[in-house]
């Protein structure tokens, strides 16, 4: 999302620190580094993202993912910068029968989600919190690049098909991020691309784009893989991306479209 982020804001000044350059856990390297540049907002990508791993480390997960964020307030309220915050469906059990709106109950069944979510209770309400979930692209791992090795490793993939969610493209949330880093709105946000879809279904689509046959993808289910995951995962993570909808801002398209441009890009 980092350099997703950059790209994005062309045209701005910008500043961007790795991880190797500043890490959020650090208070004093946060308060100097956004204190030094004095910026007029700071987008807070950073975040423990392993999922699985959160589980065996809590004290890691919290002191990135809450207190990083805690750190990051702090400096932004000196310099009197707005935050933009990015977060996760994580947030919610995934119990529910609907789509979640940025108006629903949190309920965060794994370290990540809490850490995350205690993340979001940092920010004060001139802020802004962007919800996302499922984040493919061009840079870093992620599935749709996991998907492409694996087909070219085996002659079957196997994906659950009782998680549903709305797969995002990185350069698509960037670009909406900017918008509302530059409308200065405030306030929580639901940002996906559009097409609620399973792993498994997901899997199809990559295959599919990719110009292979989505039929050597095989369905299972969560509870039947093996090994299990130590994390707990929503089986509906499906965001209603209300609050821009209710505002008068063109959605995201369907995921499809950016997967199809990414996966030509990543096709030798």
């Amino acid at each position: 999302m980092g350099t997703e982020l950059v790209e994005a804001f062309a045209g701005h000044q910008v500043v961007a620190c790795t991880r190797a350059q500043l890490d959020v856990a650090d208070r004093d390297s946060v308060l100097a580094a956004i204190t030094s540049t004095a910026p007029d907002a700071v987008v807070h990508a950073a975040a423990w993202t392993d999922v699985d791993g959160c589980e065996s480390d809590i004290d890691r997960a919290f002191a990135v993912n809450a207190l990083g964020t805690r750190h990051v307030a702090e400096a932004a309220q000196i310099v009197g910068a707005r935050v933009c915050y990015l977060s996760t469906d994580y947030v919610f059990d995934g119990e529910a029968p609907d789509p979640y709106t940025e108006w629903d109950r949190t309920s965060p069944q794994s370290v990540y989600g809490h850490s995350k979510l205690a993340g979001e209770h940092e920010l004060g309400p001139g802020h802004t919190i962007v919800r996302t979930s499922w984040v493919f692209g061009r840079h870093g791992h992620n599935i749709v690049k996991t998907i492409l090795r694996l087909a070219a490793e085996r002659d079957t993939l196997t994906f659950v098909d009782d998680q549903i969610g709305h797969p995002t493209s990185a350069d698509d949330l960037a670009t909406m991020i900017v918008r509302l880093v530059m409308g200065r709105r405030p306030g929580l946000f639901h940002v996906t691309n559009q097409g609620a879809v399973s792993w498994y279904e997901f899997a199809r689509s990559v295959l599919e784009a990719a110009g292979l046959d989505p039929d050597r993808v095989e369905p299972t289910t969560a509870k039947d893989l093996d090994p299990p995951r130590p994390a707990h995962r929503p089986a509906n993570s499906v965001l209603d991306n209300a609050a821009l909808r209710l505002s008068g801002v063109e959605l995201l398209t369907d995921y499809r479209e950016p997967l199809g441009r990414l996966v030509t890009a990543l096709q030798p």
